[in-house]
């Protein structure tokens, strides 16, 4: 699935009547959760082969409280994003979202239609030719190797 941007998720938010998110195994998020930050968030980054790097995410906070009457409405999701843009500048970039479950889990964001999806997120070298990754190995078909002109053939005494 595509990450969204926040400029996306403004644009699904009015014709939504509830605010649900799910993660990708199937759980979702209590539905009394609270987004407790949107912020925007600057890292600024050497990787592993030199190379200086910067990115730019739009960082939602969900938390999980015992007041189990809380629903944050569409609306009040989309007021609480129009003021962070208003007051602290927040680019149109990708949603990154922070949830507790057993530690502070980061993850991207997708919509399915109904449902906003935290996507995992995984780890990756950006420099794979600087740090000495060997590339992919090309899968071979076992039974071609028995077609080259040195091979051995049941009965034939070569071997």
């Amino acid at each position: 699935m595509k990450i969204m941007k926040l400029s996306e998720i403004k644009a699904i938010l009015p014709t939504l009547e509830n605010v649900e998110f799910q993660l990708e195994n199937g759980t979702f998020v209590p539905e009394h959760f609270h987004v407790t930050e949107v912020g925007q968030i600057t890292k600024k980054f050497i990787d592993c082969g030199g190379v200086i790097r910067h990115e730019t995410s739009v960082n939602f906070q969900l938390w999980n409280a015992d007041d189990h009457e809380h629903r944050l409405k569409p609306s009040k999701l989309l007021h609480i994003i129009q003021l962070s843009e208003d007051k602290l500048g927040i680019m149109d970039s990708e949603i990154e979202v922070e949830f507790q479950a057993e530690t502070i889990g980061k993850y991207d964001l997708s919509f399915n239609g109904k449902h906003f999806i935290l996507q995992n997120k995984t780890t990756a070298c950006l420099a794979e030719d600087a740090c000495g990754i060997p590339s992919q190995k090309k899968n071979i078909v076992l039974q071609t190797l028995g077609s080259s002109i040195n091979s051995c053939t049941p009965g034939s005494g070569c071997c």
